[in-house]
C-alpha cells in the first residue's frame, strides 16, 4: 500500500502552498485562472484512515458564459491517503488545472477499493460503493477568473464519515466533506498546557463545529479554511483528568491567523 508523506502549512498568512507532490505547471496564460484542490482532515478517534483517490473532475456550469459546459479532468496521480496525517494545517495536494473563467458547481472524487480504518490495531476494510462507481459529488460553485489562483480546500471529517454497520463489525464510508477557498479563508492556532496530552480542539460557531484538530504532542494546534467571523474555540482533553476550557468571542479574518496564546487546562 503506498502511502504519501505530507508537508506542514508554515505560514498561512502568505497564503504560499508547497508540497512534494505537487505537479505545479509553468507560467500560467492569465486568460485561464488555476484551480488546486487540496485535502485536509477534520480527525477522528481512530489509528488510521486510509482513503484511496483514483481521480478527481470538476464539472464547469452550463450557464457560466462562454466555453463548453461538462466534466473535467483533473490532473492527478492515483494516492493513498492517511487522513489522520492530515491535521494541524497539513494538507495534500491532490491535483492543478488551468481553467477557462467561469462558474464550476462540482467536484467529483472518484475512489477505489483500498479504502480501510485502523481500530484498536485491527485494520478493516471501509465499504463505499457509490463513490466507487460514479465518485463522490461536492457542490463547490467555485467562480474561476482569469489570472487568479484558486485553492479549493477539502476538509474531510473523519469522525463522521465512518459508520459502523449494525452489529455485523463492519465499517461503512459515508464521507462528510466540507469545502472552502482558501485564499479567503483564516486560522486559528495556539497552544495547550500542559504538553502531552493532545486535547481535541474544535471552532465553533452558532451552535455548529466547523473545524476539528488534535493538538500536537508540544501542545501546538492549528485549524485553517475557516470562514471570517466569531468562533467559540472548546478544548476538550480525552485523559479524564483535566477540565474541557471554552475560549469565546475569538475573530477570524480572511487570509490572517487567529493566535489565542496559551491555553492552560487544569
Amino acid at each position: 500500500m503506498r502511502v504519501l508523506q505530507f508537508l506542514h502549512l508554515a505560514a498561512l498568512s502568505t497564503l504560499v502552498f508547497v508540497s512534494c507532490s505537487d505537479n505545479t505547471s509553468g507560467d500560467t496564460d492569465s486568460e485561464y485562472g488555476t484551480l488546486r484542490v487540496v485535502l485536509t482532515d477534520a480527525p477522528g478517534d481512530f489509528e488510521a484512515v486510509y482513503i484511496d483517490i483514483q481521480a478527481v473532475r470538476i464539472h464547469r456550469s452550463g450557464d457560466a458564459g462562454e466555453g463548453e459546459s461538462g466534466w473535467i479532468d483533473i490532473p492527478t496521480e492515483p494516492v493513498i491517503v492517511d487522513l489522520l496525517q492530515l491535521t494541524n494545517g497539513r494538507f495534500e495536494v491532490l491535483g492543478e488545472i488551468d481553467l477557462e473563467p467561469g462558474r464550476y458547481s462540482q467536484l467529483r472524487l472518484i475512489l477505489g477499493d483500498n479504502n480501510e480504518v485502523v481500530i484498536d490495531g485491527e485494520t478493516q476494510a471501509l465499504n463505499t460503493p457509490s463513490a466507487q462507481q460514479s465518485g463522490l459529488k461536492l457542490q463547490i460553485n467555485a467562480d474561476i477568473e482569469g489570472g487568479e489562483m484558486y485553492t479549493l480546500l477539502l476538509d474531510f471529517d473523519a469522525s463522521r464519515s465512518i459508520v459502523r454497520a449494525g452489529n455485523s463489525g463492519r465499517y461503512n464510508l459515508r464521507p462528510v466533506i466540507s469545502t472552502a477557498r482558501l485564499e479567503q479563508s483564516g486560522a486559528i492556532e495556539g497552544s495547550i498546557e500542559p504538553a502531552g496530552i493532545e486535547p481535541w480542539v474544535y471552532a465553533i460557531a452558532d451552535g455548529d463545529t466547523l473545524a476539528g484538530t488534535r493538538a500536537e504532542a508540544n501542545g501546538d494546534f492549528l485549524m485553517i479554511g475557516l470562514l471570517p467571523g466569531s468562533y467559540q474555540v472548546s478544548v476538550v482533553p480525552m485523559n479524564g483528568e483535566n477540565s474541557m476550557t471554552v475560549i469565546s468571542n475569538v475573530e477570524v479574518s480572511s487570509t490572517d491567523t487567529t493566535n489565542i496564546g496559551t491555553v492552560s487546562l487544569d
